[in-house]
């Protein structure tokens, strides 16, 4: 594995490369370009971290062979949890409540009241309904920024 992407302050970076070691006894899979482990502090049981393995600050940072491996991992790990309902939370930014300067996917299982565990996490925003019009306008700016980086 080529650690040229690392950075030797990164936590995650780190935790890739195998320090600190206790990180393997938690890995779940890992792939050429990811690796999942359980978090060290679970909201529920099987809460676990998908990371590139590529010193990536946000996902805007992170080359695309990384995204496309990462998903099918999401998936995997997120079966091998043993609950259909759970979260895929992604957080890019301060702003965003990243912790971590390294992109990461928390898989948050959510069994639900009859294992007998109650999740308290919450996802609340103030979601209100929008004009047509402000919506065809932010619609023309997001077209536009894309057609940019073509």
């Amino acid at each position: 594995m080529s650690t040229e992407h690392f950075e030797d302050a990164c936590l995650f970076c780190r935790i890739i490369k195998g320090k600190p070691s206790v990180s393997l006894r938690r890995a779940i899979l890992e792939t050429e370009y990811s690796f999942s482990f359980l978090d060290v502090n679970p909201t529920s049981e099987g809460h676990s971290l998908v990371i590139p393995k590529y010193h990536a600050k946000t996902l805007l940072d992170l080359p695309d062979e990384y995204l496309r491996d990462i998903a099918p991992l999401l998936k995997k790990v997120a079966k091998a949890a043993g609950t259909e309902e759970f979260n895929v939370i992604q957080n890019n930014g301060e702003g965003a409540f990243q912790t971590v300067p390294h992109v990461h996917f928390h898989v948050i299982p959510k069994p639900g009241p009859k294992e007998g565990l109650v999740i308290d996490l919450e996802i609340n925003w103030p979601a209100k309904l929008t004009e047509k019009e402000v919506l065809a306008k932010t619609l023309e700016k997001m077209k536009a920024r894309i057609d940019a980086e073509v």
